[in-house]
């Protein structure tokens, strides 16, 4: 059975000397996010682990600065992202959409993961209407298949962020979805990875997105039509879900794409999105391709 982890706030990063280390962050109060894009010095007590995914753990008692902030969650842990769309009762209603009676699931390529500061790349293929959406990140802490509703939270390590960025010109000529959500760079992830500890219920968290400063989402969990519990259910019937599988679970209204006129990213806008409870913000310049 999986030991609960030591920590309550997981960061991966890089230190000035070279090394990649875990820890959290010796002030519980702040926003990681936040206290890195604003310049100031994030102090974390290490860890002797190498990965949030791994049992047991202590803090060795070196405290070290932060250099540059990772997704809590690498590459290679998280194989597939799995993800739910239109599972915010506001969100269905602004888009028009009839209410989901299961789960609409997609996937995206781990090969979009982004770490918390490092720039969203537009690429030329995805046309000029590219939109973020905040949501709620699920991470599952061991293999995970058939559960049902009542012990799927036993699986839960804890929850994070990310902004599912998604080409709308792209979405709109196509039934699957992971294709114009998978790009390179359009999954930032983290800042922290939050445990049940601190997160014992999330279905009242705040969300939030801005870009440039302008608020687009400001919404709650509590407008999820499915639970995390009940995604987990879903997600399981007839397939593992791996141990660091990452879930996204939807998005609240607001998305730029919803606005009138519509309010997309574009080169050198600032987006920013955040979760409440600990989380924290993502801040990522958007840039083009190259």
């Amino acid at each position: 059975m999986a030991s609960e982890p030591v920590w309550s706030r997981f960061v991966r990063f890089t230190t000035d000397d070279g090394r990649e280390l875990c820890g959290e962050p010796e002030n519980q109060e702040i926003d990681v996010g936040l206290e890195l894009v604003a310049g100031k010095p994030v102090s974390v007590k290490v860890l002797d682990i190498s990965s949030a995914l791994d049992e047991g753990g202590k803090f060795t008692g070196e405290v070290v600065k932060i250099k540059k902030l990772l997704s809590p969650i690498s590459v290679k842990e998280v194989g597939t992202i799995r993800c739910i769309g239109m599972n915010y009762k506001d969100h269905v209603k602004e888009m028009g959409g009839t209410m989901p009676k299961i789960p609409e699931t997609f996937m995206k390529a781990n090969t979009s993961l982004l770490d918390p500061s490092e720039p969203i790349v537009l690429p030329k293929v995805a046309g000029e209407a590219v939109d973020g959406e905040c949501e709620l990140v699920v991470v599952i802490k061991k293999d995970c298949k058939n559960v049902d509703v009542a012990s799927a939270m036993d699986y839960v390590l804890g929850y994070s962020l990310a902004n599912d960025i998604t080409a709308r010109d792209v979405q709109a000529g196509i039934l699957q979805w992971g294709y114009c959500k998978g790009y390179d760079t359009f999954c930032p992830l983290g800042p922290t990875l939050v445990s049940t500890k601190l997160i014992p219920d999330p279905s009242n968290l705040l969300l939030k997105t801005t870009v440039d400063g302008k608020v687009l989402q400001d919404g709650t969990t509590a407008e999820m039509i499915f639970s995390v519990a009940e995604i987990i259910e879903y997600l399981s019937r007839g397939t593992t879900l791996p141990k660091g599988t990452v879930i996204l679970t939807g998005t609240p209204s607001g998305i730029g794409h919803s606005h009138t006129p519509p309010l997309y990213m574009k080169p050198g806008s600032e987006v920013r999105v955040s979760i409440s409870g600990g989380i924290g913000t993502l801040t990522n310049e958007v840039v083009p391709e190259a």
